[in-house]
């Protein structure tokens, strides 16, 4: 089994390097001290297991199983064990070793997940600044991945190297761009107005002239996209 490993101890990577190499059966092809680093590798390549740390900064092995639409096998490894029953609420969780890990515990963690078969898995496509999964998107900021319900953003804002994303709830301010946001967004639902904005179009109160009103959010509308935009609306 091709495996990596993700823990921000360089400690902890170095002994579980140790442990794998006693398994014939384990390759393990890298370490990474933080998950943003791991979702950034297996966007390009694909895993049959993952030893994963619970603690690290900014972002938590729960939060970067979140993210992953279709895990691989993990086997979670930690000093901490108080997270057993709320692990073993994730499928993809094989096991659960608790540091200082003996080379006999985790030769049986190893056969249990031998041991599962998993089915073919689909590539796991995600950037560095955002992820699609199912209803969600997964923003990148100061190091954390943010879930954000689609349907609650009601407008997307270009500000040079940067988009405005606005829900009902909270805003947020990526390191982005309008294209790939727009790439990513549900054509049913979101329309690109302008060459710096995208809409909600259920979110529309208002129409005058060459704009929208959205919230308080008076949105240009470009002449060019204004008939597509009359053409997805429910005009009586």
């Amino acid at each position: 089994m091709n495996c990596i490993i993700i823990d921000d101890e360089a400690t902890a990577r170095l002994i579980i390097n140790q442990l794998c190499s006693n398994i014939k059966s384990l390759t393990v092809v890298d370490d990474f001290p933080n998950a943003i680093q791991a979702i950034k590798y297996l966007n390009q390549n694909e895993i049959d297991l993952i030893f994963l740390d619970i603690h690290m900064p900014d972002f938590t092995g729960f939060d970067f199983i979140d993210t992953l639409k279709n895990p691989p096998k993990i086997i979670l490894t930690t000093s901490d064990a108080n997270f057993a029953i709320q692990a073993f609420e994730y499928d993809c969780i094989v096991d659960y070793l608790v540091k200082p890990i003996t080379p006999e515990r985790f030769q049986k963690a190893i056969v249990k997940a031998e041991s599962i078969k998993t089915e073919v898995k689909e590539p796991i496509n995600i950037d560095k600044e955002s992820a699609l999964s199912d209803n969600h998107l997964y923003v990148n900021i100061d190091r954390r991945l943010i879930k954000i319900d689609i349907p609650s953003i009601y407008l997307v804002e270009a500000k040079g190297d940067y988009i405005r994303v606005k829900t009902e709830d909270k805003n947020y301010t990526v390191h982005s761009t309008l294209k790939k946001i727009e790439d990513k967004l549900p054509k049913d639902l979101f329309l690109k107005v302008h060459r710096s904005f995208i809409i909600n179009i259920k979110k529309i109160i208002d129409i005058e002239d060459n704009s929208v009103l959205i919230k308080k959010d008076v949105i240009p509308v470009s002449r060019s996209n204004r008939p597509e935009l009359m053409k997805r609306l429910n005009l009586l």
